[in-house]
């Protein structure tokens, strides 16, 4: 990198000229000023995290919080919308891949989320190229040429949203006075850096997503980021509007209070259902009483993703924000029109339910399914942007609704090998670059990747954990089975044409030890990230 680097920055990862102009000193003098300020709050929520895991081990249960009982009781209400949040009717996500976005961008969506986080595996190459995919989007330059197609923005596009990783993920390669600074706010402070006032001077703003909050206080904490942004970036104070995508157990029982911490920021909540459930395996997972069936039986009508559904819809509309649905993995399936009718249908039952619950909107994960989705919100929405008029006063959601986990049963063995195969063939992509990737038939990302590993180290250790037979489910019986599952996932990905199968290989050994380790990893993607450039 020829430009000086800020004091006490150094970029520990090749920085190409086109990269360098993402990585301008400026830009990178923005992470530092923020890594300073809100690393140790961040730390310091990260340990919060881990003791509050230790008190579910040991027997606690969540419950709605006694100190913050002024803010559920109180008249409040968030911030108004701009006018291109108003109507988000279909939302479509997907990695920041230069295809995807344009694809995404043209699919005929009210808003395209674009993914830095679990549908995107975060080397370096894909996390630069993402912010300058983002850039050239935003500015109508973006293009590409591939396999003799051309591809580029049609007149109309979706409203763009971007979500940055986590709060428990760092960028390796990003070290700020010899310490890596956090994942998340070195995706915002690019994004915004190079984005905020071009997005202002084309009728629009800088609108995000935010993944895999625990509590009120880590969304406190991105809130005061977004102060401290805007004020660095000359921009008014409430721009910034964030949807928070609720998909740990714990941060159900604080909507409420996740919604008022950002009420000059918030856009509303999202129910994201897939890390959900596997927040609430792995919250609940030395519960000898715990124990979920297969995951394709763990649907939105389970009773506590019901319970889970219909209080987000009921405290977002309460608040005046928008509610938006979770993703259904479904995807259309081509030279199979038995089967891809079955998949339609699965789609346009899950929006026509989320439409008539009163959710103002609901994602889909390919553009093939856009029109489909957006036909349900449409038949109950007619010309109204949103639904958010429409109070759920009749939703009386306990908390002993949230944790009413149901089904328990069955446990199929074909349910077992699902889970071993969807997690080699899942982790084996992710090591090859890519962290969305369509397997039986369904969209995979990190989420659904984790259900599969969490269940079957969950299953071993339950007393629950058997098969209809009557077998116990044990690490004996995984380990049997992950040379089968392998061999199935490199016959599958050969016949897609990769040549190299190495990846899975190895995506095999660490699903083997995950899935069947002494001690719960609390993010596959953690160690995994050790792994890549």
């Amino acid at each position: 990198m020829s430009q000086a680097l800020p004091q006490g920055v150094e970029i520990k990862a090749n920085v190409t000229p086109a990269f360098a102009e993402i990585l301008t000193p400026d830009a990178l003098a923005l992470v530092a000023k923020l890594h300073r300020a809100f690393e140790p709050r961040r730390r310091e929520l990260l340990a919060a995290r881990v003791a509050r895991a230790k008190r579910l081990d040991a027997g606690e249960r969540p419950d709605f919080l006694p100190e913050t009982k002024s803010v559920r009781d109180g008249d409040w209400k968030i911030a108004s919308l701009p006018k291109d949040l108003l109507c988000r009717r279909v939302e479509i996500t997907g990695p920041v891949d230069r295809k995807m976005v344009i694809n995404a961008l043209n699919s005929g969506a009210d808003a395209f989320m674009a993914d830095f986080e679990d549908s995107n595996t975060p080397n370096w190459f894909n996390q630069i190229q993402g912010q300058i995919n983002m850039k050239d989007a935003i500015r109508r330059t973006i293009s590409l040429e591939q396999n003799g197609k051309q591809y580029k923005l049609n007149d109309k596009v979706a409203v763009l949203l971007v979500r940055p990783r986590g709060w428990h993920l760092d960028e390796k390669h990003v070290l700020v006075d010899g310490q890596r600074v956090s994942g998340g706010i070195f995706d915002l402070a690019l994004y915004m850096f190079h984005n905020a006032n071009e997005l202002l001077a084309r009728g629009s703003g800088p609108y995000f997503y935010l993944p895999k909050m625990e509590s009120h206080l880590e969304a406190r904490l991105w809130n005061d980021i977004f102060v401290m942004v805007q004020n660095e970036l000359g921009i008014a104070q409430g721009t910034i509007k964030a949807t928070v995508l609720v998909e740990t157990i714990v941060a159900a029982f604080e909507m409420e209070e996740i919604l008022y911490e950002l009420r000059n920021h918030s856009a509303g909540l999202n129910a994201g259902r897939w890390d959900y459930i596997f927040s609430c395996i792995k919250k609940f997972k030395v519960d000898r009483n715990f124990c979920l069936a297969d995951r394709a039986k763990v649907t939105m009508t389970a009773p506590f993703m019901r319970a889970y559904a219909l209080l987000l819809l009921k405290t977002c509309h309460k608040r005046n924000a928008p509610a938006i649905g979770g993703m259904s993995a479904l995807i259309p399936i081509k030279n199979d029109p038995e089967k891809n009718a079955v998949a339609m249908q699965g789609i346009i039952n899950d929006k026509k339910r989320d439409a008539t619950d009163g959710y103002d909107g609901g994602w889909v994960a390919h553009p093939g399914l856009v029109e489909p989705a957006m036909k349900e919100f449409i038949a109950v929405l007619g010309e109204r942007p949103n639904q958010i008029d429409k109070q759920r006063d009749d939703v009386q959601v306990k908390g002993a609704d949230l944790l009413d986990f149901q089904p328990e049963t069955p446990i199929t063995e074909a349910g077992l090998r699902m889970n071993i195969n969807v997690g080699i063939h899942y982790l084996g992509s992710w090591l090859a670059g890519n962290g969305c990737v369509p397997i039986h038939n369904l969209m995979e990302d990190a989420a659904t990747a984790e259900i599969s590993r969490s269940q079957v180290w969950q299953w071993i250790r339950s007393p629950k954990g058997k098969l209809e037979d009557g077998t116990k489910i044990t690490a004996e019986l995984v380990r049997s089975l992950i040379p089968q599952e392998l061999g199935k996932v490199k016959a599958t990905v050969t016949a897609g044409g990769t040549t190299d199968t190495g990846t899975y290989d190895r995506a095999a050994q660490i699903f083997e030890q995950m899935s069947t380790a002494e001690d719960f990893a609390e993010f596959l993607t953690l160690p995994l990230y050790e792994e890549i450039d």
